[in-house]
């Protein structure tokens, strides 16, 4: 009896067979409507700021802009050859790569957060806004949008995990096959019940990594930011980049934990092993040998930590002037 899950074969990366249309793109895009519209709404309801929708899109569109940068620039020095894109920096933007139209294959998480931030402060700066005030509300909602576009990356059949002999197991058709002339291949084969020839290369079982950071990074987090820390905020008027620093500091925890189950980049590997069977990143073996994802989350920790300092310490608290000011309005109108 076979114990893994097979990856849907109904599942094409491609909206339309016809159009190179992905719809891991249709995802990101899906993820940014929902942020833009949870942002709207609680412009619209909690009062905390006045801003009308031209705004608000001229926000966006500065902060996805950033994002994008961001995400592109942070894969291509930090992910791929470094030196190569150093000495072209234009390649980092350009959709083709041998006369086939490829988009902009490789985009990082960390950098779309510094780049998303940056885009978001020139904003703020150029029209005489709080940074943190608007960040806590963008933040409270995008979690809810990040699920699609984890979403995308599962249809995408890539950041898949390592390999496993849990039920949740899947085997994505795209992953790295091991030749069985190896021992704890043969091993994971016989315990998940896959047939096979001493000397085949095999398919593994892995993780489904996209759907656990969708839940946790996606669902989860934003039921905590949305649905707890946002009311708190109104209620007891906590300080701007609250929600902001939360969001750093759940996100950070959530993805350095499934770190542990998604699979480093070939290419890099592990940043620090310390831990045993470092040379195996197929396979989890130890919690001292740490990626580069989780580098950067340990950033993103300590980042959250000094920022709550800070807003604690010199932060504004959110004012809720404007509402007494609304409710003395309908009054005078009565």
């Amino acid at each position: 009896m076979a114990l893994f899950l097979n990856f849907p074969s109904w599942i094409d990366p491609y909206v339309f067979s016809f159009l190179p249309i992905r719809w891991y793109a249709l995802m990101y895009i899906v993820a940014f409507v929902i942020t833009y519209v949870l942002f709207r709404y609680q412009v619209r309801h909690d009062g905390i700021i006045e801003m009308s929708a031209d705004e608000s899109q001229s926000l966006f569109f500065s902060a996805i802009l950033g994002l994008i940068i961001g995400a592109r620039v942070f894969s291509c020095l930090f992910y791929s050859d470094t030196t190569y894109y150093l000495t072209h920096p234009w390649a980092m933007f350009w959709p083709f790569q041998n006369g086939h139209f490829v988009g902009l294959p490789g985009m990082s998480y960390h950098g779309g957060v510094v780049g998303c931030f940056i885009g978001g402060l020139i904003y703020t700066r150029r029209h005489k806004r709080s940074i943190l005030e608007v960040t806590d509300i963008i933040i409270a909602g995008l979690p809810l949008g990040y699920t699609f576009g984890r979403l995308g990356n599962f249809i995408n059949g890539e950041l898949y995990g390592r390999v496993t002999t849990s039920p949740v197991g899947m085997i994505f058709p795209n992953a790295e096959k091991f030749s069985t002339a190896i021992g704890w291949v043969r091993d994971t084969a016989d315990k998940v019940g896959i047939s096979y020839s001493i000397g085949d290369y095999v398919n593994l079982p892995r993780y489904p990594t996209q759907l656990f950071e969708a839940f946790f990074e996606g669902i989860v987090l934003f039921l905590i930011l949305f649905f707890i820390f946002r009311p708190l905020k109104i209620k007891k008027h906590l300080k701007h980049g609250t929600l902001f620093s939360l969001y750093l500091l759940f996100y950070g925890l959530f993805r350095f934990v499934i770190e542990y189950f998604r699979e480093p980049d070939s290419n890099i590997g592990y940043v620090i092993s310390l831990g045993k069977g470092s040379d195996n990143i197929a396979l989890f073996t130890s919690v001292l040998n740490i990626s580069k994802g989780q580098i950067f989350c340990a950033l993103m920790i300590l980042s959250a930590i000094l920022l709550l300092v800070f807003v604690n310490i010199k932060g504004e608290r959110y004012d809720c002037r404007r509402e007494d000011r609304k409710i003395k309005g309908k009054a005078k109108g009565k």
